[in-house]
Formats: structure tokens, C-alpha cells, sequence
């Protein structure tokens, strides 16, 4: 195998990767690409005993990991967790802001504030500490590129989520600025904005609920955890050298916009389409 195989093999080999929210779902899937393509990565959550079952697997499949137990609404928590991941590996290169948090579907006025500020805590102010803190890491490194987590929810809204599609679309707002202010010193910021995708609740919410939000997609499916981390790791690599400052679907064609199962023609009627035969043409 030539260097040019191992290189294409392992693109992130000599970097390092921070993932925050890495406990479970995409964070955790994404935290294993990044190793399985040669990243040291950097395991950040709340929850301690998570964080280490990610690790554990990653690194018996030959990946270096650090685990750092981290709130990111807190700064020092935060100043911490960056400050760490360059003692340990020396460097910098990449950052996946995943954490979320926030109240249960609820109409806008029957959300306490409480549950109201803790969206906008975990997802606005933590991914701004996130790129506060990570930004000067990866100018030491050189450069780098990072990755915030928003939601389709973030580009239009959604009924019953109003803290949920604020801290979305504050996360949005956030990068723009954050690619803006260092586009010419080496730093890439981005935006992936996934739809329904099968992680821990859609999948405890059972068949229905997957079969429902599948056929709320053009494609008629949901999206997997893979195809978020595979997106992540093509805005951290070297093939998106020239891309900052936007906002990737990955929503099945959920933002292109409506996807009829049936379309009607002026002054004919429309023929009565079962529920099976609508779910066998899709």
C-alpha cells in the first residue's frame, strides 16, 4: 500500500477531532468515523459511563480517544474540554458541535421559561462557547474546520418546538458570523441540518411513528446516523477546502419542498389511493 492509499484510507490521520454531544446517536456514530478514518477524537457529554462505552469500542478498534465529561453551557467546562484535548494530542483540526437539549413538544405558551432557556443554553450558547474556545485551538494548529449541529427545524418551523427551531436557527446565525469573521485565517465553519433520521427516539417511538416520518420525506424514508457522520466528515475534510459559511440538508428533499403522493388535474376528479397502495408506490 502506497502513502497515497493510506492517505486516501485514512484522510484524518495526524488530526484531531473534537466531538461534543458524543454519548449517544449521531455524535457517537460520527465520533467512530472520525476514528475509523484516522482521527484522534475527543469525547465530550454529560454523561460519563456513556462516553466511556463509545471510547471503549473505538479504541478496540485501534482509535485514540480522550474523554472529557463536559457541560457546554458552561465556560470553564468548555475552556477545559479544548484545553485538554490540545494537552493530550498537541493539536486541534476538527469540531462537531452536537449537543442538544431543550422541553418536549408543547404549544409556545404552554412552555415554562425554564424549559424554554435550557434550549437556548444548550444550543445557542453552547455551540457559541464551543467555537469560542475551539477557534483559537485550531489558529495554534493552523487551521481547522467546524461542524455545528442545527435541524431542519432551523430552517422552517416546526409546530411545538419553538425552543427547539429557536436554538436551531440561532445555531445557523451563529456559524454565518463565525465563517465571516475567519474566512481568511484558515478556519471553515458549517452547518449540517438534518431531518427525521432513526436515532434513540424515533426509533423507541416505534414502526408508525418511522413509517410516518419516512413517508414525510420526498425520498419516503428516513435517514440514517451514517449518512449525517459522513456528511460532518466531508465538511471537516480537505475536499471541502472551499466551502464555509452554509447550511447542508440532510432531510430526504424534505427543504427542496412538497412531494404530493397524489396529484390532481383541473376538472377531473381524483381517484381514492388506499394507505397500502400509497406505501407500495413509495
Amino acid at each position: 500500500m502506497t502513502s497515497s492509499d493510506i492517505t486516501q484510507a485514512r484522510p484524518f490521520a495526524g488530526r484531531v477531532a473534537l466531538i461534543a454531544g458524543a454519548s449517544r446517536g449521531i455524535g457517537a456514530v460520527t465520533a467512530r468515523a472520525f476514528a475509523r478514518a484516522g482521527a484522534a477524537v475527543v469525547l465530550a457529554a454529560r454523561d460519563q459511563r456513556a462516553l466511556d462505552e463509545v471510547a471503549e469500542g473505538i479504541e478496540k478498534d485501534g482509535g485514540r480517544t480522550l474523554v472529557v465529561r463536559t457541560d457546554v453551557g458552561d465556560p470553564a467546562s468548555v475552556e477545559h474540554l479544548v484545553r485538554r484535548a490540545e494537552e493530550t494530542f498537541g493539536r486541534l483540526d476538527a469540531a462537531f458541535n452536537n449537543a442538544t437539549d431543550g422541553p418536549l413538544p408543547t404549544p409556545l405558551a404552554e412552555i415554562e421559561p425554564e424549559e424554554f432557556d435550557t434550549a437556548i443554553r444548550t444550543n445557542i450558547r453552547g455551540t457559541f462557547l464551543g467555537m469560542k474556545y475551539q477557534i483559537p485551538a485550531m489558529l495554534r494548529s493552523g487551521g481547522g474546520a467546524i461542524v455545528n449541529m442545527a435541524s431542519l427545524g432551523g430552517i422552517q418551523g416546526v409546530s411545538n418546538l419553538a425552543g427547539y427551531v429557536a436554538g436551531k436557527s440561532g445555531i445557523i446565525g451563529l456559524s454565518k458570523v463565525a465563517a465571516l469573521d475567519y474566512a481568511d485565517q484558515g478556519i471553515r465553519v458549517n452547518v449540517v441540518a438534518p431531518g427525521p433520521i432513526l436515532t434513540y427516539h424515533l426509533e423507541q417511538a416505534g414502526e408508525e411513528a418511522q413509517r410516518l416520518a419516512g413517508m414525510s420525506t420526498p425520498m419516503r424514508r428516513v435517514g440514517q446516523p451514517e449518512e449525517v457522520a459522513a456528511t460532518v466528515l466531508w465538511l471537516c475534510s480537505d475536499q471541502s477546502s472551499f466551502v464555509t459559511g452554509v447550511t447542508v440538508p440532510i432531510d430526504g428533499g424534505q427543504s427542496a419542498g412538497s412531494k404530493p403522493p397524489q396529484m390532481y388535474r383541473q376538472g377531473q376528479g381524483m381517484r381514492r389511493t388506499s394507505p397500502t397502495a400509497t406505501k407500495e408506490a413509495s
